[in-house]
């Protein structure tokens, strides 16, 4: 059957969007040019070799061609029917009354994949075990998850601060690194054990997010960020520099193992294995980290959620929403804006103290502003205030490069050298251009009021932005 007249593009219309694909496509080979036309590799002796890469970038810019060609086709197709359906469209009033008697899609999906999310982390290493025969070569996979459920929990950390508050912050990573060196320095030290240092760190980390708190309470926007990646760089700089406490730049070695509540993960007759009449494998220790960082983050979880009905929460949405009109209220903004940093630094520290005592080496290098980007990322890409958004976010910024790495297709279409960890700042600004034009409030856009009294309204602002108004 032939399509309608009305459907088809005209000549002039179709004309534009090939320009317009072709300019992104010119643009994507002037970035391709300096970044990726090229490569060091080592020659014959101490020499290096300039290798050309002009297959793979001409590829880079066929894929921008044609993604930009389909979005625009698919933009321009849905502003059509939006046309024709804006006559028989309902008023705003019959239109609020309608969304606003029940929870969002939105909502719903998080409620039940949050509980799916926690049913596949509690039995991945028995997955995992049974996929590849034994535990010991489970362990890639049991490592992944422990580094997917730390940028989790620190995702749900960060989620207090920017989620729910509504302040941006991008020296999250300093609060990481003062959870860290508090347990390293103080097990090191004075021989405390990680079930003392650990809510200790926290407290650490929270004293500090109430001091970045007091200067930037007048602050919004750009110079809120600004100040907070200042205050990140000069934790970084400080633990550099300090050598006599943090060791400089050589870091914190050495550092003690965390025991199953006093037991040992060791060989001999105190250990886990012979106290449990189990036969010894070093795996134990690594599938009880697991389990560790697992309960950390659906602690998180839990004291976020139960938060949100709280006043203070509550204060957070408010402040989130339209700081004046919270102070008009009689909020005070002082308060809620210094719980906020402190709770969510809190939740930093605890995930530093547990990353120092799975790695046992700690350095200034593990606590940059790469670190402190990622897991903003991981919060926008979420959507912000959304628990599962951000749990989502989390498995595929860190767990998408290692995938793709176990995919033999891709060093077929664009060398055997191919190596997506090279590319992770270009998959992951690729990410954020995508999530900006096709969904702009995150994955799971959650900006519904906790609590509310009487019948449950959408905001107009989320009904804008989501193309209902």
């Amino acid at each position: 059957m032939a399509r309608p007249a009305t459907d088809a593009l005209p000549d002039s219309a179709m004309g534009a969007i090939l320009r317009d694909a072709a300019l992104c496509a010119l643009v994507a080979l002037g970035l391709c040019v300096p970044l990726i036309a090229f490569r060091m590799d080592p020659g014959p002796g101490s020499d290096l070799v300039l290798v050309p890469r002009w297959g793979l970038v001409a590829i880079l810019c066929a894929i921008t061609f044609a993604v930009r060609l389909g979005q625009r086709l698919l933009l321009m197709r849905r502003d059509a029917r939006r046309a024709k359906t804006s006559a028989l469209a309902p008023s705003p009033a019959q239109a609020t009354e309608a969304v606003g008697g029940e929870p969002d899609a939105g909502q719903k999906v998080s409620k039940i994949g949050l509980k799916l999310f926690v049913a596949v982390a509690l039995s991945l290493p028995v997955l995992a075990t049974l996929a590849t025969g034994d535990l010991g070569s489970a362990r890639y996979w049991i490592d992944l998850g422990i580094l997917i459920l730390t940028y989790v929990m620190l995702g749900w950390g960060l989620n207090i601060v920017v989620g729910l508050a509504g302040l941006l912050d991008l020296g999250y990573v300093a609060f990481y690194a003062v959870g860290a060196y508090s347990y390293a320095l103080l097990s090191t030290t004075f021989g405390l054990s990680f079930w003392v240092c650990l809510p200790l760190a926290g407290l650490f980390a929270g004293l500090w997010g109430m001091l970045l708190g007091f200067p930037v309470l007048r602050l919004r926007g750009d110079y809120l960020a600004i100040v907070t990646l200042a205050f990140g760089e000069i934790i970084r700089l400080v633990l550099i520099n300090w050598t006599d406490v943090t060791g400089g730049a050589a870091g914190v070695s050495s550092i003690p193992r965390a025991t199953f509540f006093g037991i040992p993960f060791t060989a001999d007759e105190d250990g886990f294995a012979a106290r449990f009449g189990l036969e010894f494998d070093s795996m134990h220790r690594v599938v009880f980290l697991y389990y560790l960082i697992l309960v950390l983050a659906l602690i998180t979880n839990l004291v976020t959620l139960r938060l949100r009905r709280l006043p203070i929460g509550r204060a957070w949405e408010a402040l989130r929403e339209d700081e004046i009109a919270c102070r008009s209220l009689g909020i005070d903004t002082t308060a809620t804006k210094l719980t906020a940093f402190a709770l969510g630094a809190a939740f930093g520290g605890f995930a530093g103290s547990f990353f120092a005592v799975r790695q046992g080496f700690i350095s200034p290098e593990s606590f940059t502003f790469l670190e402190s980007a990622i897991i903003l990322a991981i919060v926008v890409l979420g959507g912000m205030g959304s628990q599962f958004g951000v749990a989502i976010a989390a498995v595929a910024m860190v767990a998408g490069p290692e995938m793709l790495r176990n995919l033999g297709g891709l060093k077929a279409v664009f060398g055997e050298g191919f190596d997506p960890n090279e590319y992770r700042l270009l998959l992951f600004g690729l990410a954020m251009v995508a999530m900006m034009v096709w969904r702009p409030r995150g994955l799971i856009s959650v900006r519904m009021p906790s609590v509310t009294l009487g019948e449950r309204k959408a905001i107009s602002g989320a009904h804008v932005s989501e193309g209902h108004g």
